[in-house]
């Protein structure tokens, strides 16, 4: 996954798709069959990167064990070119086939995941690279790893984190782990950078971030922005159900036609699709 390759065009669609039933947004299935047609579905509404998550990063929710997540994982892994024959792109510009992402942070499930011999395209780490062997595991594959920016370990409650200078802290972070990256064998080509909105951040932290983020594309990676539902877009428009924040979640989009390169990570491909189907008639 390199930026020449990714980037002919507008901004890329990640879909997520959650292999668990504790999703914040509900939408997660334990039921392959289930998450097999969500898969195929987002593919067909335009997403050019599918994201696969078994575990949930609610906060009031038990880790479950390294077996179980790879017990999630690895069944939809086995079905995914059988995924990818059933559907067709949504225009010339998605790529296709989709870029594979698996949604983890522990080492030994990204190791067995890697070693499943199947084309997983992206390692989506939201540990902020807290395990070195992670950097091993990856630099020994072919697949892109994804630098999310947090403070503290996953399922752990950051929400009192706050940032006097939140894009100095963002480009300080991004710095020291990027070249932690490169140092392990991993070339910049095959880095994403996320700046990890809603994950031991404000809403304030949230909304300056998505001002600013003109200020992540000089780091020479692309940007994935996570902005599906999340609870400064609630926030704003006083709406506690994550299901009902695709239209904030829409509005928001504009803000990383300021990056070279994005990626937008939501769960309503279809209003995604069709909002930067529009906005690059604009822009």
């Amino acid at each position: 996954m390199t930026t020449a390759v990714s980037f002919p065009r507008r901004p890329l669609i990640m879909g997520i798709v959650n292999i668990n039933d504790d999703s914040f947004s509900g939408d997660g299935s334990l039921d392959q069959n289930e998450i097999v047609q969500q898969c195929r579905q987002k593919i067909a509404q335009g997403a050019d990167v599918i994201d696969l998550g078994a575990e949930s990063a609610r906060t009031n929710r038990e880790a479950i064990a390294e077996v179980e997540e790879l017990a999630r994982l690895l069944p939809v892994l086995e079905r995914w070119d059988e995924i990818i024959a059933g559907v067709a792109p949504k225009d010339a510009e998605q790529i296709f086939p989709p870029i594979l992402s698996i949604n983890t942070w522990r080492p030994e499930v990204i190791r067995g995941v890697l070693a499943s011999g199947h084309e997983v395209g992206l390692i989506n780490d939201m540990s902020a690279l807290a395990y070195p062997e992670t950097l091993e595991i990856v630099a020994k594959s072919k697949a892109s790893l994804l630098i999310m920016h947090s403070v503290g370990l996953p399922k752990q409650d950051h929400s009192s984190q706050s940032w006097e200078n939140m894009m100095g802290e963002l480009e300080q972070f991004f710095s020291s782990k990027i070249e932690q990256a490169i140092s392990a064998g991993i070339p910049r080509e095959r880095l994403v950078i996320d700046p990890g909105l809603d994950f031991a951040k404000t809403s304030e932290n949230g909304w300056q971030i998505l001002r600013e983020l003109s200020k992540l594309g000089g780091f020479g990676c692309p940007v994935l922005v996570p902005l599906s539902r999340k609870q400064f877009i609630g926030d704003a428009i006083e709406e506690p159900d994550p299901c009902a924040r695709d239209a904030g979640t829409v509005a928001c989009l504009p803000s990383i036609l300021q990056l070279p390169a994005a990626i937008v990570r939501v769960h309503n491909v279809e209003a995604t699709w069709q909002a930067l189907k529009t906005l690059s008639q604009i822009s």
